[in-house]
Parts: structure tokens; C-alpha cells; sequence
């Protein structure tokens, strides 16, 4: 994936990072996890429940957060951590 089509995938999985919110993922065979995303990479998720997985990006489906988050929340988390560096 280009760096362009992680401009909007990075900044919303920080969000949910930083902020605790759960997650529902949906794979792509459609089983369904559940827990908070603890890191993130271009290639993988690790989300943290009872215990820790590793799920590959290209097996996700869909990303659901448990409650709404917008794109000004997204665009100050980004500018806090620039401000921070």
C-alpha cells in the first residue's frame, strides 16, 4: 500500500490506539475479533484481549470502532503528537 492510501488508515488506528476505544475487526471469512488495537504496522494489527494477536491487514475486512470517532478527533491526536516531537 502506497503512502497516500495510509494517509486516513494511520491517523484512525492511532486514534483508536491512543484512545483505548474497542474494536470490533471483521476478517475477510468473516470471523469476528474483538479487543483494542495495542500497535500497528503497515503489514499488521496486534490487538489485545484476554491475550494478544497479530492479524494481518489483508485479512481485515472491516474495522468497527465500539463508539464514533470523527476526523477532527483523528486530525488532534496528529497534531499533538507533531507538537510533541
Amino acid at each position: 500500500m502506497g503512502n497516500k492510501g495510509q494517509l486516513l488508515q494511520d491517523p484512525f488506528l492511532n486514534l483508536l490506539r491512543k484512545e483505548h476505544i474497542p474494536v470490533s475487526i471483521y476478517l475477510v471469512n468473516g470471523i469476528k475479533l474483538q479487543g483494542q488495537i495495542d500497535s500497528f504496522d503497515q503489514y499488521v494489527i496486534l490487538l489485545k484481549n484476554s491475550v494478544t494477536q497479530m492479524v494481518y491487514k489483508h485479512a481485515i475486512s472491516t474495522v468497527v470502532p465500539a463508539r464514533a470517532v470523527t476526523m477532527p478527533q483523528i486530525e488532534a491526536v496528529e497534531n499533538h503528537e507533531h507538537n510533541n516531537i
